[in-house]
């Protein structure tokens, strides 16, 4: 019988952020997958855990998933776990995951904290919809397409980002989503130091750009665009054109002149007497 493949969860600072399960499943399984060998034997030797270590990460995760794939076929037990939090989740174990589960091997998850939820729950900010971004690609096309995109999002966002690039990451979003929109700036989570900074985006630069240097690995979490945003520019985009051809737009749409006037005076927020009226007004 094949093994099978363990996705545990480990701590993301405080190291009693652990289940009695992980640790039971990392102490009965035949090998763990670590991210990196030498940030993981901490928490294994603070649990007692003596079970073999095999580097897994970024630069083999096709390769070595393979192999690890080979000895679950043989029957044997792995635990993947990663740097800190849930592994799969923006971290190579996906591609283990997806390769193990295409060959029929029982995947099972091991749950625990997790940076992104965390911070999700501590922001402050709407949780029962999110858009999980993780980190942004650094090539700057790809960057500028995600930005673009996010421009119109009206889920919660959330980002991770290093200290030594927080400030470039907020002037770039700025001018995609304004200023004034909300944002919680969450730092070492669960640690001795952790901080949630509930704030805009621009009181955000200001306060990093003069009065404090990032410290510690962040979790942004953002205000979605607001149903008020998404009508101001509704309405701003019509502003431009006479309410004749705003009507004349929706019927060379194929509209009768009743249906045009009345899609008219929903994009402009007016009743439809009011697009009635002028529109007679110019005939007169």
């Amino acid at each position: 019988m094949s093994g099978t493949l363990y996705i545990t969860a480990t701590p993301i600072g405080n190291m009693e952020d652990i289940t009695y399960r992980a640790v039971r499943i990392l102490k009965e399984v035949d090998l763990i997958a670590a991210e990196d060998t030498r940030n993981s034997r901490r928490i294994l030797s603070r649990y007692d855990i003596h079970t073999p270590m095999t580097s897994y990460h970024e630069h083999n995760k096709i390769e070595k998933a393979y192999e690890l794939v080979d000895m679950l076929k043989d029957g044997k037990d792995i635990a993947l776990i990663t740097d800190a939090g849930m592994p799969a989740i923006s971290d190579p174990g996906e591609e283990l995951v997806r390769i193990a589960a295409d060959v029929g091997i029982d995947v099972c998850v091991v749950p625990g904290a997790s940076a992104s939820v965390s911070a999700l729950a501590v922001s402050g900010l709407p949780a029962r919809r999110f858009a999980f971004e993780a980190f942004l690609p650094k090539d700057k096309k790809k960057r500028r397409a995600i930005l673009e995109e996010l421009k119109n999002e009206t889920r919660t966002i959330i980002m991770y980002e290093a200290p030594h690039h927080l400030k470039a990451l907020l002037s770039e979003l700025a001018p995609v989503l304004g200023n004034s929109r909300k944002i919680s700036l969450c730092r070492e989570l669960t640690k001795v130091h952790e901080e949630v900074e509930r704030t805009s985006i621009g009181d955000a630069i200001a306060s990093y750009g003069s009065e404090k240097e990032p410290r510690g690995e962040y979790v942004l979490v953002i205000e979605g665009k607001s149903a008020d945003e998404i009508e101001a520019e509704r309405q701003a985009a019509w502003e431009d054109i006479s309410i004749e051809e705003h009507v004349r737009r929706y019927e060379d749409e194929g509209m009768d002149h009743k249906e045009a006037m009345k899609m008219a005076a929903s994009d402009r927020g007016v009743p439809k007497r009011e697009i009635y009226n002028a529109l007679h007004k110019k005939k007169d």
